[in-house]
């Protein structure tokens, strides 16, 4: 395994390769402390990048951008100091498979990067309750019901249970969603489920509609927070 981690500093270098290791005997990595080394240092044989975004020659996410056109089969994973949900929402539209605050522990770094190389996308827990307007705009637990999760204001009309939306949901498509919350991709909720990709889509398009929500990103939010109520 072959992973690239940039930070300009040092200490985080080490304390991530360090947790890194864990993974599997004999992991190369490949360390930048800068905008031009990450640039330099980057290679389509790379399995995981792990990628700052306040560094030496950054400007905003342009090198996410950048990494990203140049070698688009690399999973990107942003480990960032910082915890504004929009900064998370649009590093997560760019493509990247997940964000990590650095203030979060080795160990749930560790478990959100095994999640994204087995194909999912790690979202960070705080996104579900400062999600943007029109996908989930609160969330509140009433005594002896179910979350309610209430509609933004693109979605109209009142509140959805999860009640509701096993309601207007097949039981297909409630197995989708709850694949869908843990991040994984089409062609794996697909072999889970023992449909076809093409399959999936459709019924991904069904709770999209459901959900009140315009892409993959935004479900994935939406349907992890619907878990999260569903477990509180």
């Amino acid at each position: 395994m072959k992973i690239l981690i940039a930070d300009d500093h040092r200490l985080v270098i080490e304390a991530v390769k360090a947790k890194l290791s864990e993974l599997e005997p004999g992991i190369e990595f490949v360390l930048a402390m800068s905008v031009d080394e990450l640039l330099a240092g980057a290679t389509d044989d790379l399995d995981l990048a792990l990628i700052d975004l306040n560094m030496p020659g950054a400007d905003g996410q342009a090198h996410i951008d950048e990494i990203r056109q140049r070698h688009p089969a690399v999973p990107v994973i942003v480990l960032s100091g910082y915890e504004d949900p929009a900064i998370m929402r649009s590093a997560l539209e760019r493509g990247v498979l997940g964000f990590i605050p650095k203030a979060y522990s080795p160990d749930v770094m560790l478990s959100a990067v095994r999640l994204v190389l087995a194909g999912g996308v790690y979202v960070p827990p705080m996104m579900l309750t400062a999600v943007p307007p029109g996908i989930v705009a609160g969330m509140a637990q009433q005594p002896g019901t179910e979350a309610l999760v209430r509609g933004g204001a693109a979605g109209g009309s009142g509140g959805q249970t999860l009640e509701h939306l096993r309601s207007v949901l097949t039981e297909r498509q409630v197995e989708v969603l709850q694949l869908l919350s843990q991040g994984k991709p089409n062609k794996l909720i697909g072999r889970s489920l023992g449909i076809s990709e093409g399959t999936v889509k459709i019924h991904l398009a069904a709770i999209f509609r459901a959900l009140n929500v315009r892409n993959r990103t935004e479900a994935v939010v939406a349907a992890q927070a619907l878990t999260e109520a569903q477990q509180a």
